[in-house]
């Protein structure tokens, strides 16, 4: 691992990022780029369940929606000689419950993502925390949620907390790494970007990164606010900065708040007027938003059927 330089802070323009930010969700598309987008989306969507309540037999059902979250539809879809919907990208639970999604999952092209380092608070001793992380890929897990402590971030130990991002990230081994900032508890978004730019150069510290090999996310979902639009927006910029500095591309995955088809349509819009077209890929951009899926098979519904089906329809698994 090569020693850690701090990145300098960067300000931000709160009330500018605000508006930008406010813009991307007035813009309309044509049906036809509606439905790309609606499928694009559900390509991209981590499917959760981050409960206590969690059971194998919970995890198995959600790995079936996964895979195949409308049955119903894509009958209705092959019929009218057009695709079926896309698995999605991944499912996200606890690592006690990672081998379970394994052996559900064998065959298909759903990854499975675990939530590691002592989640959601990320306040265990930092040796619990990396052998969380080597467990959940021990037992299968292609990718790694952690969530780095806010607390010592916010009393200024930045060099902490980058050595300890740095640290995780070898113990993912090749698992891929997200790196939780959960924004709603950083209070500014000076303090976002400045923890983004950290996160991002941290893990750069452990050697030479791969396109998606890791990236940065909003929210573990258990805090609220979670991925507004002026927060994406600003996590997107380090992003954009880190890849004119490295020419790598770091992935993002706004979690919690996302619930409608409209609101994940605006923040593909920002993504591409950001980033552009390579980050409009599973492999770079993701949604940790379950509720989300419900809608956009809705949406997809309407646009077929010609009206909105009932809500329970997709009912959650």
């Amino acid at each position: 691992m090569n020693p850690i330089t701090l990145p300098p802070r960067r300000g931000v323009d709160s009330i500018m990022a605000t508006r930008r930010a406010e813009s991307f969700g007035k813009r309309s598309i044509k049906a036809t780029s509606k439905e790309f987008a609606l499928r694009l989306a559900i390509s991209m969507t981590d499917l959760t369940t981050l409960e206590g309540k969690d059971s194998p037999e919970k995890v198995r059902s959600l790995c079936q929606k996964a895979i195949s979250p409308a049955p119903a539809l894509d009958r209705v879809l092959r019929v009218a000689g057009r695709a079926p919907i896309p698995s999605v990208a991944a499912i996200c639970v606890y690592p006690n419950l990672v081998a379970t999604a394994r052996a559900a999952l064998v065959g298909s092209t759903v990854k499975i993502a675990s939530v590691a380092t002592g989640f959601p608070s990320g306040q265990f001793p930092l040796d619990i925390r990396l052998e969380d992380v080597r467990r959940a890929v021990g037992e299968g897990a292609d990718e790694i949620d952690m969530v780095i402590r806010r607390g010592a971030f916010l009393a200024g130990e930045y060099a902490l907390v980058a050595d300890e991002i740095a640290r995780v990230k070898e113990a993912c081994g090749a698992a891929h790494l997200k790196i939780i900032l959960e924004t709603g508890e950083l209070e500014t978004l000076d303090a976002v970007r400045y923890a983004s730019d950290i996160a991002i150069r941290a893990a750069f510290s452990t050697g030479t990164l791969t396109d998606g090999e890791v990236f940065i996310k909003t929210s573990t979902g258990k805090v609220t606010p979670a991925a507004t639009m002026p927060v994406v927006l600003v996590m997107l910029e380090a992003i954009r900065d880190a890849f004119h500095e490295t020419n790598t591309r770091i992935g993002m995955k706004p979690a919690g708040g996302i619930r409608t088809a409209k609101s994940a349509i605006a923040q593909l819009v920002m993504v591409h007027e950001t980033l552009g077209d390579a980050w409009l890929s599973p492999h770079l951009f993701r949604f940790g938003a379950s509720t989300l899926l419900n809608d956009l098979l809705r949406q997809i519904a309407r646009l077929t059927r010609g009206g909105y089906a009932a809500r329970d329809d997709f009912a959650e698994a």
